[in-house]
């Protein structure tokens, strides 16, 4: 895509007013191709991002913008009234049909928020504090939507998190095997095939359905400049029908692990617990519609979704590395690597979080 003047002709599509200055690729999202542009008007300028809905991962595009639509009204309105509102949630751009999106003569889709200001996403936690923040923000955002009226959201990736069915992918890859790696993945084969039990723990639970995430990754939370807060959880093409703890478990996944995804060297691949404390503290701090089932589990929720993209991993690796984008032979099973020692490292510190939950 060419910049701006593309950008500017898919802007012009949206109910804007103002001069069209400039625009630059925005964002470190792996996903969607998002941009940033500016407009001038009556002497203010104003921000916002305009982003191309990847319709290859997301093959109903118009179940993700009726979500999307239904969320952030839904949070528009409680919030009405709260101390800088307007920063706290997104806010769909009306294209100028009227509808959420503009879908283009290729079929493309896009949409534009207003860019929010005065604040940041980081990619990788920088101090626990950040770690509450984010939390917070989440169960925050999981607490406005429990009240979501009726009908039951789409779910954009269809049993994105049930891990029995992840299981099932990798033992048919296993199978198959078109590609000649199960030989030099047998250590991980092993190692999953021998925790296949923890599949089941949050599904046999029978815990209560909820509006979730389901990214709940810490550049997902727009942090105040100023004071660090968690102004407004963003990318919300995932949010659909879930299980909390699935939320909660990626947060331990993504934030407690100082190590990169697909980190060579397992020595550095560790769950931080004092990460995990100010997770813990951050979520139950705006969670209270949380069941005593759902907080009992929060301990083990990483452990499944560590396991789970282990299992995602190691079956594209054996597919032939068709979902994840690699940039090096050997990557996916590199990933699933670390995400099994994320596992062993999150199980052996059970009992000290199960210790900690309890008191809280």
């Amino acid at each position: 895509m060419n910049l701006p003047s593309d950008v500017r002709a898919i802007a012009g599509q949206f109910q804007l007013a103002g001069d069209f200055l400039h625009a630059e690729p925005f964002g470190s999202g792996h996903i969607n191709d998002t941009y940033r542009f500016t407009l001038a008007a009556g002497g203010a300028r104003r921000r916002f991002v305009l982003q191309r809905l990847n319709t290859a991962v997301f093959q109903n595009p118009a179940a993700v913008m009726e979500n999307i639509r239904r969320v952030t009204a839904h949070l528009d309105e409680k919030m009405s009234g709260a101390t800088d509102a307007a920063r706290r949630g997104l806010t769909l751009v009306p294209a100028r049909d009227g509808k959420s999106f503009h879908s283009d003569a290729d079929g493309n889709w896009w949409r534009v928020f207003p860019f929010i200001e005065r604040t940041r996403a980081v990619d990788v936690v920088e101090s626990p504090a950040q770690a509450f923040a984010a939390a917070q923000a989440f169960g925050q955002f999981q607490k406005l939507l429990a009240d979501l009226p009726a009908p039951r959201l789409h779910e954009t990736i269809p049993d994105f998190h049930h891990t029995p069915k992840r299981f099932a992918a990798l033992e048919k890859a296993i199978a198959a095997d078109p590609f000649n790696r199960a030989a030099s993945a047998k250590p991980e084969i092993e190692f999953a095939l021998k925790n296949k039990a923890i599949c089941r723990v949050l599904l046999d639970a029978k815990l209560p359905e909820r509006v979730t995430h389901n990214d709940t990754k810490l550049n997902n939370v727009l942090l105040d400049d100023a004071t660090g807060e968690g102004v407004c959880v963003i990318d919300l093409d995932t949010v659909m029908p879930g299980l909390a703890l699935y939320d909660f478990g990626d947060m331990v996944r993504s934030m407690t692990n100082p190590a990169a995804e697909g980190e060579r060297d397992l020595a550095k691949v560790e769950m931080q617990f004092a990460v995990f404390e100010e997770l813990l503290r951050g979520y139950l701090a705006a969670a209270d519609f949380l069941t005593p089932a759902e907080i009992f589990l929060l301990p083990v929720s990483g452990q499944l979704i560590a396991f789970e993209l282990g299992l995602r991993f190691l079956t594209d690796f054996l597919s032939g590395d068709t979902y994840f984008k690699v940039r090096r032979e050997g990557e996916n099973l590199d990933r699933c690597r670390a995400q099994f020692k994320l596992f062993e490292s999150i199980r052996r510190q059970e009992p000290a979080m199960t210790k900690l939950v309890a008191t809280i």
